[in-house]
């Protein structure tokens, strides 16, 4: 997510935009293409068991579960019965919090502020504060345990401190006595938090940045006012627009009180962008004017100006500058404007991150403006005015910290049988007697009164999509789709026979329905391209057909989901305007359209057919709304406003739909399909004061089945390589090895003399071959489909298996189909490699897609189990705004013994904390250039894991295109899976610059350090160039200083071992999973020989890397790409 490509997919492949949501019932989690996470493993059949059928619906009117369903694992909270009045952020419930010994004279990323006597200090290191003697010492600690504490300030009379403290929850504005005591609130922020205040000069306002996310996480900063003595502040500057994503902040009073000077990215455009040029300039120094609101530079130009310190005497500003690859101190002269560099070797500044909290650690003057005193190499130091008398001011920290215990579950990789945990599509009969549903890309259909599923159709070549009732219940639509034929739209009677195609020709078809009467079908024309043909994509929109067929007439080309009410005239469909999605309905030719609800937070929306109600989503939770007649607009929140809302679900919903001509509505969610009925949400008279409303039902229709994994039959023995096992420590090399693979697993390794060759194994010899592991990508993205459609082959993922990543993990995906994508590729469908995800991140920025609101801790649990019951092994932790937001998702994840892997949004405090909040796992790069000693114990005493993602590091150019540049990508000759006119685009033409400017060698020697004391660190690809990304992490962590076994090891064992997964992947060992890469060259003479890959093996079966085809161990073949003729 760091360079510009990285940018591009981040923004495209994890958000999706609101535009796209209007376009089916499920793309409120479509993945959108990309432009260049304690040994108490829960038991299959429980993580994913089976919910029991449900003969009937709920009592009408009471909305009550009938049946019990087998209950999950209950938090600490949740089986007391009620959460905690209030979270305690140095407390978090159910967490067990251990003393991580902190002995050090050196530290990371810290704040400084010198009294008004100029005889003390104050600074922070690692979330505590401390004060001592302005010429060093033993420092005393004033504000210590779980909460994060940072930039202190003293009071103009030197009695109090100002400083940011999460303590409350968020961060905030807090006070505290100079002593440390009598910790006070100031501000109480939820959600537009604060950080960096900074005292005027009587003592008695603050000013502070205040935080404001957009759609994204980031966004920008605005600087506000407080009195002393609270109140809800003043806006003093102002961003320019709620869209606005570049930073703000850094206030700071001039020293008479008149003004205050802060810092701003004032490069062009509204958006963030990774990685932009430092030295090109990208903030600024201004000055806001109180008295007058004028806003004027005051510092600017090449290398930019950042972390204002006006001098006491008001004729100076010291500032941090960046030269190449090195932050400076400056000081400006402000009567002459001349401008002096007076120490030169600081710390890296983060001007091409997200610097919400300060693009540079706070400094500050003596009071005779004399002398800063600044941090920098990992140590307090001063120097005067002038740039002479530079010196140390020496500490010594010797104490601790706390960090809660982290879940790392043991994950089953692959289980001999499997429960599917998705099924989609999931289409109640209008007689609410019958589902059909797909798994494993066929229809199913089942009872509603129990009983098992049974194929819909005898079809055995394409997928089965998009399943829809007549009105009468007589007729089935669905979209059946093959790679090479692409789709067509089928009618036939709803036991599946008699099928007869209504489309003239091939398409990209979606979400077809009836007119009520049955004699028309509105369905979604889409475009191809990218992971399957672009054939028939011209003039994409809403379309009708005759349910007998026809030639198909364009309705609208900006909308979605069409969908009818109770007139044949009349179609529904969602678009969006203006940030917000519509419903919106139109007649049959698109003319006479009106929008009936909106939201900002919505993502789907469902009129029922008698057209009196309407459905929509939102926090992944199904609400319902009486639909207006006629044309007025109703906006829709998740309560009541113009209308009554009613919440009908709990604990997520997917796939809602309404049934019995609208008096159920129902929904699924995991494996289990829900229903209400209507009259039991909406009253016929206002309810009674005491009313408890309406009840979600908490049980519903089964409808998972278990499966038999794909292996392969037989005994296989490779010999003659030499073999590098990545068991114990190093790479455990066997010269001259040979591996027995009986079906999936290996059953004997050792020397070929060693081993004993079983009678009738197929003998294949890789002489002169390298073996090692296969590849486990701890942070994979890429997509797996596109609108609930997830092709018969994914090229991406065919790519990735060819250069021999054989286990991805996604920590952020569509649920709908990177789940059912893993279950087609263990039941032997779909060719890539071992596919495990979190489903959809657990988002605190406000995006309609997928913003995941967390108020509690039931809340965080709620959405815990819902990616659980889907098919989640863990947790995306992904920027929630508040400390406790984000500890209570860590505490539910643990409660339900899943990982939590947590984004490291670019932060560096927020990293930490999200150390000690017990993550399984940091994604992403800590942003700071060097971890020194305070980290290095902190880290490494905890039980958290570091994916830092080399090819998307933060800081500046990162290893994606550090590789584009160094290397002809394009003429890589295993990069034939890819569509080879996208690979050229990508990667012909490319940013050129010099070492310095590229920054993945630098985050990955200081991963090196943490590995080196024991932390798990490993590769993660990000979905960057599908295939070789994996090894440009493994050559950015040598090009960091690890030799090429540990970079080996960063890649196979390491990952497994933090996945929870290494019982069965990671390395060569009796018992475990024959996942294995030949090469013709052997990566630990050099790491770049780590894609000279021959074949590739997963459990047992051998594919020809260039092919891709099995051979040896089977005929399989893989489909023809669909650029190939």
């Amino acid at each position: 997510m760091k360079s510009a490509a990285a940018a591009a997919l981040f923004s495209t492949s994890l958000l999706v935009s609101t535009s796209l949501l209007a376009l089916s019932p499920a793309v409120a989690q479509e993945q959108s293409l990309p432009t260049p996470v304690a040994e108490t493993e829960v038991p299959e059949d429980e993580v994913i068991a089976p919910q029991p059928d449900v003969n009937s619906l709920p009592v009408a009117g009471s909305g009550k579960q009938t049946v019990a369903p087998p209950e999950a694992p209950q938090s600490p909270a949740a089986s007391a019965g009620a959460e905690p009045a209030e979270w305690d952020v140095s407390a978090p419930a159910g967490a067990t919090i251990r003393q991580v010994p902190i002995q050090t004279d050196e530290g990371t990323w810290m704040d400084v502020d010198v009294a008004p006597d100029g005889q003390r200090i104050a600074f922070s290191m690692l979330g505590d504060i401390y004060t001592m003697p302005i010429a060093g010492g033993i420092p005393t600690r004033i504000s210590e345990g779980l909460a994060w504490e940072v930039h202190p300030r003293f009071s103009p009379d030197g009695q109090r401190i100002a400083f940011t403290s999460d303590r409350g929850g968020g961060d905030n504005i807090w006070l505290m006595n100079a002593d440390g005591s009598d910790k006070r609130q100031l501000t109480k922020e939820d959600f537009r938090l604060l950080n960096q205040p900074s005292w005027s000069p009587d003592g008695r306002y603050i000013v502070a940045k205040k935080h404001f996310t957009t759609g994204r996480s980031l966004g920008t900063g605005e600087i506000w006012l407080y009195h002393v003595a609270g109140g809800g502040g003043v806006k003093l500057v102002e961003r320019p627009n709620e869209q606005h994503q570049k930073e703000l902040g850094e206030p700071v009073y001039s020293p008479g009180g008149e003004a205050v000077y802060f810092t701003r990215n004032n490069t062009a455009g509204p958006i963030f962008e990774y990685a932009q040029d430092s030295n090109a300039g990208i903030f600024e120094i201004e000055r806001y004017d109180l008295a007058t609101g004028e806003r004027t530079t005051v510092v600017s130009g090449y290398g930019g100006a950042v972390r204002p310190a006006p001098s006491p005497d008001g004729k100076s500003i010291a500032f941090v500058r960046r030269d190449r690859d090195q932050s400076q101190l400056w000081v400006k002269d402000i009567a002459s404007g001349r401008e002096q560099m007076i120490y030169g070797d600081l710390d890296l500044d983060v001007q091409e991150t997200w610097a919400v909290t300060g693009v540079y650690p706070n400094m500050d003057w003596t009071p005779d403006s004399g002398a800063i005193v600044f941090w920098a190499g990992g140590k307090l130091r001063r120097v005067n005015a002038d740039g002479s008398g530079a010196r140390e001011i020496p500490f010594q920290v010797n104490d601790t910290r706390g960090v809660a215990d982290a879940p790392h579950p043991v994950i089953p990789v692959a289980p001999d049988t499997f429960t599917t945990a998705i099924p989609r599509f999931a289409t109640l009969s209008p007689d609410g007697r019958r589902i059909v549903f797909e798994t494993l890309g066929k229809l199913y259909v089942k009872s509603t009164g129990g009983g098992s599923a049974r194929r819909l159709t005898n079809n055995s070549e394409a997928l089965e999509l998009f399943p829809a009732f007549s009105r009468d219940g007589w007729k089935m639509a669905y979209i059946r789709w093959t790679d090479a034929g692409l789709g067509e739209i089928v009618v036939a009677n709803s036991n599946g026979s008699g099928g007869r195609v209504i489309t003239s020709q091939p398409g990209h078809y979606a979400a077809p329905r009836f007119s009520p009467d049955g004699s028309t079908i509105v369905f979604e024309k889409r475009e191809g391209g990218y992971l399957n043909s672009p054939d028939y994509s011209e003039n994409p929109g809403v379309y009708r057909v005759s349910a007998s067929g026809g030639t198909p007439q364009l309705i609208a080309r900006d909308t979605g989901s069409p969908q009818f009410g109770a007139d044949n005239d009349r179609v529904f469909m969602v678009g969006s305007s203006e940030g917000k999605l519509q419903l919106i309905s139109s007649d049959l030719s698109g003319e006479a359209r009106r929008v009936h609800a909106q939201g900002e937070l919505a993502n789907d929306f469902r009129v029922s057919p008698d057209g009196r109600y309407f459905a929509f989503r939102q926090n992944y939770e199904a609400f319902t709304m009486p639909l207006m007649p006629g044309g007025q607009v109703v906006n829709v929140t998740e309560k009541d406003g113009a209308l009554p809302v009613t919440k009908v679900s709990e604990g997520g919903a997917d796939y809602i739909d309404w049934s019995q001509g609208g008096e159920t509505l129902y929904w699924s969610m995991g494996p289990t399909l829900y229903r209400a009925s209507t009259a039991a949400m909406f009253p016929t008279s206002p309810p009674e004061d005491d009313a408890t409303g309406f009840t979600p039902p908490t049980s519903g229709v089964g409808l998972s089945m278990t499966i038999r994994a794909d292996r392969p039959t037989g005994t296989t023995v490779l010999t003659g390589a030499r073999i590098l096992t990545m068991a114990g420590e190093g790479a455990q090399a066997i010269e001259n090895g040979a591996i027995v693979i009986s079906g999936n697993r290996i059953a004997a390794i050792g020397t070929v003399s060693d081993i004993a060759v079983p009678s009738g194994a197929r003998i294949i010899d890789v002489s002169g071959k390298t073996i090692m592991p296969g590849l486990v990508d701890a942070h994979a993205h890429g997509p797996q489909g596109r609108g609930d459609l997830i092709p018969q082959q994914n090229w991406a993922q065919v790519q990735q298996l060819a250069m021999g990543t054989t286990t991805i993990h996604d920590p952020s995906s569509s649920a709908s189909m990177i789940f059912a994508a893993s279950e087609r590729q263990r039941a032997g469908q779909l060719l890539a490699p071992r596919i495990f995800s979190t489903g959809e991140i657990v988002y605190g920025a406000k995006a309609a897609s997928v913003y995941a609101r967390i108020d509690s801790y039931a809340d965080a649990i709620a959405h815990v189990r819902r990616l659980k019951s889907q098919g989640g092994i863990s947790v995306k932790n992904y920027n929630q705004p508040r400390r406790e937001q984000r500890q209570q998702v860590a505490r539910a994840a643990a409660a339900e013994n899943m990982l939590v892997v947590a984004e490291g949004g670019s932060l560096f405090g927020m990293d930490m904390n999200l150390v000690a909040d017990g993550n399984s796992t940091v994604e992403h790069n800590v942003p700071v250039d060097v971890m020194y000693e305070d980290v290095l114990q902190f880290f490494s005493g905890s039980q958290t894991n570091y994916t830092p993602t080399l090819v998307v590091t933060y800081g500046g150019l990162a290893g994606d295109p550090y590789w584009r540049q160094a290397t002809d990508v394009f003429d890589n000759p295993l990069l034939i899976h890819t569509p080879p006119k996208q690979l050229l685009a990508a990667t012909a033409r490319r940013t050129k610059a010099p070492e310095w400017a590229f920054v993945d060698d630098n985050a990955a020697r200081e991963a090196k350090k943490l590995a080196d004391r024991g932390v798990k660190v490993s590769i993660g690809a990000h979905g960057q160039q599908a295939g070789v990304a994996a090894h440009w992490e493994l050559w950015s962590f040598v090009r960091g200083g690890m030799s090429p076994v540990e970079a080996l090891r960063a890649g196979t064992i390491e990952p497994a071992k933090s996945l929870g997964m290494s019982r069965d992947i990671g390395s060569l060992e009796v018992g475990k999973l024959a996942d294995l890469i030949v090469l013709d060259a052997d990566p630990t003479v050099d790491i770049r020989n780590s894609d000279k890959i021959s074949r590739v093996m997963l459990g047992g079966r051998l594919y020809d890397a260039v092919t891709m085809n099995e051979v040896e161990t089977g005929s399989n073949a893989r489909l023809p790409y669909w650029w190939e003729e």
